[in-house]
């Protein structure tokens, strides 16, 4: 299949989100503009683009209405409560309610652990796991009182299922937002509101894959993924919907990486490996109880 059949492929109908409310963090750029771009033409009644760069959400916001989706921005930081708060209060002042909160925000850079300095560990996990907390804690209200059934969605990643290296600050932050969405599932099941992650592997065309990969993504043909390619931006968009529309998934993460996570390069090529199987099976046949050589031992 193509690339751009994979860029644009839908599974879904056109009004699957018909009359919900949606919130996407980092919502300007990258995977999170796309996943509220998805959620539009999926027919949400209204997304709002939270970030902290004013004029990419406004970029954004004019982006989506020229897909006929109505979009507002509220610029802040989710490392501070009151702005996660402000967020929450523009998509129920705006749209009358708040249904579908998605995380997309994070921060993130290589950097050998002997080489980051607590600062910048501190502020890794405080955009990824605090800054999830602080939507969660903000947005809990008005997810309780969605007609739908509140969702609460966080983009996490792969890299603490083994060790990831040079990556120590991320690996730490997503391993605490699956563990703590977890719990909130448990906590918050009673409420109807449903909590899960997704743990995207490469992603191409992000800032994230432009920046770890030096900008040699275009050229990269992924070897230890079983699929050979990277996600693209509207099959990450497409877990969240599924996310909001089965209604008994919650605590679940999500991966959606091709088998990046558990992939790996052969150890030798196949052909090697069927001459080898037959030299080895041809060598059990002699080895049998009348065979000399098994006599010998």
């Amino acid at each position: 299949m193509s690339k751009e059949h994979h860029r644009s492929l839908s599974y879904f109908r056109q009004d699957a989100l018909a009359g919900r409310v949606v919130l996407v963090t980092g919502g300007g750029s990258g995977i999170g503009f796309e996943i509220a771009r998805q959620c539009g033409l999926h027919g949400a009644t209204g997304v709002v683009l939270m970030g902290r760069r004013q004029s990419f959400l406004d970029d954004a916001v004019k982006l989506l209405a020229k897909d006929g989706i109505k979009a507002v921005a509220s610029s802040g930081d989710i490392r501070k409560p009151p702005d996660c708060v402000a967020a929450v209060q523009v998509a129920v002042n705006t749209f009358g309610a708040l249904d579908v909160v998605v995380n997309s925000a994070a921060g993130n850079f290589l950097a050998p652990a002997e080489g980051l300095s607590p600062n910048g560990f501190k502020t890794v996990v405080d955009i990824d796991l605090i800054g999830v907390f602080n939507m969660a804690h903000s947005a809990f209200e008005a997810l309780k009182k969605s007609k739908f059934g509140g969702v609460f969605t966080s983009i996490t990643s792969t890299l603490h299922y083994g060790a990831t290296w040079y990556q120590v600050a991320p690996v730490a932050a997503k391993a605490g937002i699956d563990t703590m969405t977890r719990n909130l599932a448990m906590e918050w099941g009673e409420y109807g509101i449903r909590c899960n992650t997704i743990a995207p592997g490469p992603v191409e065309d992000t800032p994230g894959i432009e920046k770890l990969s030096g900008g040699m993504w275009r050229e990269m043909t992924w070897p230890s993924i079983p699929t050979r390619r990277a996600s693209t931006k509207a099959e990450i968009a497409s877990a969240c919907i599924y996310l909001c529309l089965n209604e008994n998934v919650s605590g679940h993460i999500m991966v959606v990486d091709g088998g990046d996570w558990f992939g790996k390069e052969p150890f030798m090529p196949r052909e090697t490996v069927a001459m080898v199987s037959r030299g080895v099976e041809k060598g059990s046949r002699n080895m049998g109880p009348d065979s000399k050589q098994h006599s010998k031992l």
